[in-house]
């Protein structure tokens, strides 16, 4: 089965949730939607090469550049997942699943640089900073950001 990708509308919908897989990379699906809304200026209040997609381009050691032009050519979210797997640095599928965990399980709350801004904006939402992670925090902030 084939996904398609389509622009969203980031300033009346949010991009798709961090945690969804995109053949094994978390992050890809959403920074697809960012980068694709990036193009036909939907963005809304969102950034396309942020932190968080730049995680997904140091582990795969490519660039945003190099990936706006992959989510150009590509029909599907499939289309994505191959080009990461057979694009810049070479990565196992056990090296994936690893980083992958390990960025879904991320906290910001040991970082000293950003610790305040997470624990602020984690309250922001009604999460508990001490166990929310990114991605829980990220899907907290678009559920809040779009409720109607």
């Amino acid at each position: 089965m084939s996904t398609a990708i389509t622009t969203k509308d980031l300033s009346k919908q949010p991009p798709t949730s961090p945690r969804q897989r995109v053949a094994g990379f978390v992050i890809a699906a959403r920074t697809t939607d960012k980068c694709r809304a990036s193009m036909e200026n939907k963005l809304g209040e969102y950034h396309f090469d942020c932190p968080l997609d730049n995680a997904l381009f140091s582990f795969k050691e490519i660039t945003a550049d190099q990936f706006k032009s992959a989510v150009k050519a590509a029909k599907t979210y499939e289309d994505i997942g191959h080009w990461l797997k057979t694009n810049g640095k070479s990565k196992t599928d056990s090296e994936i699943k690893a980083w992958s965990d390990s960025t879904e399980a991320g906290t910001l709350i040991n970082d000293p640089q950003k610790r305040d801004y997470f624990i602020e904006n984690c309250k922001k939402v009604g999460l508990d900073p001490q166990k929310a992670t990114i991605f829980d925090w990220l899907e907290a902030d678009d559920r809040a950001s779009f409720k109607k």
